[in-house]
């Protein structure tokens, strides 16, 4: 089945993330995954990490069974995302502490189910356990 992406900023994300908690109930499968933006000046991600876990967790999503939401959710630049007073690291529900971090939502209790870590996120055998989750 197909994957259904939605992009948003910080500035976007408020109701971006209502819409996409509306139509949770619909998918098999919510996901959710804060990611550093691109570089204008290379079209690349300035995080190593996320450059790493793109394309793991993307192959890995995109083979699941059954319709998956996915909201990539941007950081902002390296200054931006640095900031200890980023919204998503001081946020209660997601309390940041790097990216990539993939979340699985939870669409009947409006809560984060499960999460990979930046250091964690590019691992099949975790990508699949997290999918097995749901």
């Amino acid at each position: 089945m197909p994957m259904k992406v939605v992009d948003s900023t910080v500035s976007t994300f408020g109701s971006i993330f209502e819409k996409f908690k509306s139509d949770a109930p619909n998918n098999k499968a919510n996901f959710i995954l804060f990611l550093a933006d691109k570089d204008p000046s290379t079209s690349l991600s300035w995080c190593p990490d996320c450059v790493r876990a793109e394309p793991v967790i993307y192959k890995k999503l995109e083979a699941t069974a059954g319709d998956v939401a996915l909201l990539r959710a941007y950081v902002g630049d390296r200054p931006t995302w640095r900031n200890p007073q980023h919204p998503w690291r001081v946020d209660s529900t997601f309390k940041l502490t790097g990216v990539p971090t993939l979340v699985l939502w939870d669409s009947k209790n409006h809560a984060i189910a499960a999460r990979l870590e930046d250091h964690e996120a590019h691992l099949e055998h975790k990508i699949d356990a997290l999918l097995s989750s749901k």
